[in-house]
């Protein structure tokens, strides 16, 4: 299908409904809604003139939902996103909204932007986005902009998300809660604010630990924030702090046999765990000029630090090799030495036709080198005699040290333009930031006997090739203009451009990563415009064009090389050039609202151009190496409306969405069950992106003292990573129930409760290939079939005091 008969049969969709909808009996318009359109928050617009689709929330939704972070809400709450549970932890969700991913992993294509208080918030190493650093209890107020408005700079090729934490003049009062819940769930959150009319301040605390409902998954966040405001008649000031000291074990997907034989809550390997450390200051503000002009803008210093630890099984295996350590033959028992020395080995090639330059020698690093080598001899001799293996897990650490500083600033003007309304804002940003990566992989033994957890203990010995020490210095510099021109009563003409500049400069630290430096310029010039009518006081339609892009992160460019893949998120090797993706948007809607009432459908059309993907080279689903595979398509209809009744709201939404490749290419995937190479097809469907997403919201205030809501989510099947090809079974679709309740004791105190996945429903979020054979050989399984294991039902229930 191409792209205007893509677009006919969902504009068709959209304007039908729109029909359907504008036929029930609407009268008066509720109260305009103004939103930040730019990064930084500033005059904003009124929603009803902007051309794209715009979801909303403030700190009461976000309470009255009881998420536990910002992701959470998005998941059950906001049209066309899902959630990937790639690593089963509730901090480190994979979040998709269209098809674009805003996610802490390293590997995945980062396709969302986000800003808190007007400063970029993702990592400038992989364009990540850790959920965890933030209080959910700090957000005054989210907006999710569809589609790729150029304003909002790197990263913009789906969406932006733009939050916005309290203060002191908006959030007077204090309050106080904690909740339990099942797995060892326990949460205390603590926040005061006020003001003296010029002066005021907000600070909040948060503290929550788990145990994980799957084995070896313990989880414990730390966050505070905290904001100085300053008002005065034409001007204000805001400092905000915030840090965080989280440590978060989430083991990820497991086989699906292993489910099978031993629960959904047994794992493949551990730990899998990340800290984070992050320290944020950020000074922003505002001052009206004369009557219609506007400067605001802001400055900041971020600092986060990474680490991970993971414990996973080994892709070495025994090899001879001679004095010289030059590989002579790969090793099985009851090989003749004939005066060789059994070492160990990297093997890349064809398992079926093994050849001796597939194997590369361990250079081992670690404690007294003598004495170290003497140490592997010793323990490689008596694996060959029969005893246990004790070479047959890796312990992989890295640390990744972020330190940004960065400012923005933007002037908006109010006059108007041959006597017609106009509203231009013009700015700029400038981030910079540096970068210190290093990882290492240890030599381990793997616990993998039938009853054993599966864990991994470090020998003290590591592969002095998997050493990678990177410095890295990331510069972003935009300019932006966006002007939206009343043209007359009902239409308003918005013009938006951005200019992108990005640098990156990479130095590797050490003769075996010298492959890894090099110099980055990424250049480009992103326009959008849009038209908003307003046919009546309470319909209004939209089209948009626009254009965004990112450039290949210091991640990406350090994982490139098809010959030589690495292991995300803690090997890199030589970098060839990746092109930056560009995203181009089409966009069209309608929306109604009144009274106690609210719609929109729209459809959407964006091809990214050079979209980068990871290539699973290796024997882990996290091996392999990022590449341009030309163009990819996202399309699909959005429907949606809001009722509220005398005292029952409903929410409902549904989305459509295909994803596919529209470029031909050769998958790499070494664990598809079909072969390790699958040619993929124009049309072939993205995986791990469902085509259906329904969800319904509904809340009844049965007393005046009691409030019970409910959720209902619905997703359709997804294909497994790695078979980008379309050839295999699919991972199943999942329908959920989510009930919550609160009840106000007295003015102050107030108990909640919420019971997620009310009947227990067994599903997985999503799935990859894998080989499970190296660790569980023993079990007798050996399934390539990865899936990350949805939470069983659980309940936590709280009490709240405000005061």
């Amino acid at each position: 299908m191409n792209a205007v008969n893509g677009w006919l049969p969902l504009l068709a969709g959209a304007l039908s409904f729109s029909s359907a909808v504008f036929a029930a009996d609407v009268t008066t318009l509720e109260g305009v809604t103004v939103i930040g359109n730019t990064p930084i928050h500033g005059v904003g617009i009124e929603k009803n003139r902007i051309a794209a689709a715009v979801q909303s929330a403030n700190s009461e939704d976000l309470e009255k939902s009881q998420a536990l972070n910002v992701a959470e809400h998005l998941r059950y709450n906001f049209s066309s996103v899902t959630i990937n549970e790639a690593v089963n932890n509730p901090f480190q969700p994979d979040v998709q909204y269209r098809g674009f991913t805003a996610s802490p992993l390293l590997g995945l294509p980062q396709g969302l932007s986000v800003y808190v208080n007007g400063v970029r918030f993702n990592e400038p190493f992989g364009d990540t986005v850790n959920w965890d650093l933030l209080p959910e209890g700090s957000i005054d107020s989210i907006n999710l902009f569809a589609g790729s408005n150029p304003v909002f700079g790197q990263n913009t090729l789906g969406g932006a998300l733009s939050i916005k934490t309290k203060n002191g003049f908006d959030n007077e009062g204090s309050q106080i809660e904690t909740s339990i819940g099942n797995d060892g769930r326990f949460n205390v959150e603590l926040q005061t604010g006020g003001n003296d009319g010029e002066y005021g301040y907000y600070v909040i605390g948060n503290y929550y630990e788990e145990d994980g409902w799957r084995d070896h998954s313990p989880t414990e966040v730390q966050q505070a924030l905290a904001n100085l405001s300053w008002r005065g008649e034409e001007s204000a000031l805001d400092l905000t702090v915030a840090a965080n000291n989280n440590t978060m074990i989430g083991n990820g997907a497991a086989p699906i046999g292993l489910m099978e034989a031993e629960g959904r809550e047994s794992i493949f390997t551990q730990p899998d765990q990340t800290e984070t450390n992050l320290s944020l200051l950020t000074l922003s503000g505002d001052t009206w000029l004369d009557d219609n002009t506007q400067l605001a803008g802001n400055v900041f210093y971020r600092r986060n630090k990474v680490k991970t630890l993971n414990g996973d099984d080994s892709d070495y295996s025994a090899c001879l090799v001679d004095a010289n350590n030059a590989v002579q033959s790969g090793f099985e028992t009851g090989d003749a030495l004939g005066g060789n020395q059994v070492s160990l080995c990297e093997f890349e090639g064809d398992e079926a036709a093994p050849l001796l330059s597939d194997y590369e020698a361990v250079e081992f690093r670690g404690g007294d080198d003598d004495d170290s080598l003497t140490d592997v001899d010793a323990a490689l001799a008596a694996q060959v005699q029969g005893d246990d293996e004790i070479f047959d897990g890796t312990l992989n650490t890295s640390e990744t040290k972020m330190e940004s500083f960065g400012l923005g600033s933007q002037v908006t003007f109010l006059d108007d333009w041959n006597g017609k309304e106009n509203q231009l804002t013009v700015g700029g940003s400038v981030d910079y930031s540096q970068i210190d990566f290093q990882s290492d992989t240890e030599f381990a033994e793997l616990r993998n006997e039938d009853g054993e957890d599966r864990g991994v203990t470090g020998v003290g010995l590591y592969d002095n090739e998997s050493s990678v020490r990177l410095e890295t210095d990331v510069t972003y510099v935009g300019f932006f203009a966006t002007d939206t021109l009343a043209l007359n009563d009902q239409l308003d003409l918005t013009l938006s451009a951005r200019y992108n500049y990005t640098k990156i400069d990479m130095v590797g630290i050490g003769e075996e990563n010298l492959d890894l430096t090099g110099e980055h310029v990424f250049k480009r010039l992103n326009p959008a415009v849009g038209l908003a009518y307003q046919s009546s006081e309470h319909l209004s339609y939209y089209g948009s064009y626009s254009e965004s892009s990112r450039a290949p992160t210091p991640a990406e460019l350090s994982c490139a090389d098809p010959n030589d893949p690495c292991k995300l998120p803690n090997g890199f090797v030589s970098d060839p050039p990746l092109e930056q993706v560009v995203a181009k948007s089409f966009e069209v809607g309608v929306r109604g609202n009144s009274v106690g009432y609210s719609w929109s459908a729209g459809a959407f059309h964006t091809t990214n151009h050079d979209d980068i993907i990871f290539q699973n080279a290796g024997s882990t689903a996290s091996e392999g190496y990022f590449a341009n595979v030309g163009e990819t398509r996202r399309m699909g209809l959005e429907l949606a409306a809001n009722k509220r009744y005398e005292n029952i709201a409903v929410g409902i939404s549904y989305t459509w969405m295909d994803a596919t490749f529209q470029t031909p290419y050769n998958s790499v995937s070494n664990n598809n069950p079909l072969g390790d190479t699958r040619s993929v097809e124009k049309g072939d469907s993205i995986p791990g992106l469902p085509e259906h997403n329904i969800k319904l919201v509904a809340d009844w205030a049965a007393t005046p003292k009691l409030d019970i809501g409910a959720e209902v989510t619905y997703q359709s099947s997804q294909f497994y990573r790695g078979d980008e090809a379309n050839e295999n079974e699919k991972v199943d679709g999942f329908a959920l129930l989510n009930l919550r309740s609160t009840y106000k004791l007295n003015n102050t105190f107030e108990l909640f409760g919420r019971i997620d996945n009310v009947f227990d429903k067994e599903y997985e979020t999503f799935g990859v290939y894998g080989e499970a054979d190296e660790v569980l050989e023993d079990q007798g399984i050996d399934d390539h079939r990865f899936v990350g294991p949805g939470k069983p039902r659980s309940g936590v229930i709280g009490i709240r005091a405000k005061f």
